[in-house]
């Protein structure tokens, strides 16, 4: 018998006063993908704790959880582990401070693509399409975000 397990990762939704969110291109595992900010729970965190904590080692500084906004209600399998199910939380947030790191208006705006790299930038929500996200619970959410926002 194979042990089955959960993956529980938690995203931000960062809005900004021009009705943009935040997404992350980043470069790891060895693909490319654009996701919202944020990551994996570490044993004995709570998912808000975990996204603050994402977020000090994203941006380099720290975040304000506005509200809950979804959580999958739907298998996932985890792209990433074998006999692994996916559950993604996501917040809406703000910076409590203004922003400190780059944000570039270029896909994948890193010098050399090596795991790890990471660059961010802003996405108007009424532009905001499902293919501008690489995961299936992300492209979900960028529809509600959509409808909610635009």
């Amino acid at each position: 018998m194979t042990d089955k397990r959960f993956v529980i990762r938690v995203y931000a939704l960062i809005l900004n006063e021009r009705n943009e969110v935040l997404l992350s291109d980043e470069y790891v595992l060895d693909t490319l993908m654009t996701k919202f900010p944020g990551g994996g729970l570490e044993f004995g965190e709570g998912t808000i704790d975990c996204l603050k904590r994402e977020a000090l080692e994203e941006f380099g500084q720290p975040i304000e959880i506005i509200s809950h906004f979804y959580t999958t209600d739907f298998f996932q399998k985890a792209l990433f582990y074998e006999n692994a199910q996916l559950i993604s939380v996501y917040y809406t947030a703000r910076f409590t401070d203004a922003i400190r790191f780059r944000v570039s208006d270029k896909l994948y705006d890193f010098p050399e693509k090596v795991n790890g790299s990471q660059s961010f930038r802003w996405k108007a929500i009424k532009n905001l399409t499902p293919d501008d996200l690489t995961f299936p619970i992300d492209k979900k959410v960028a529809e509600m975000l959509k409808r909610k926002r635009s």
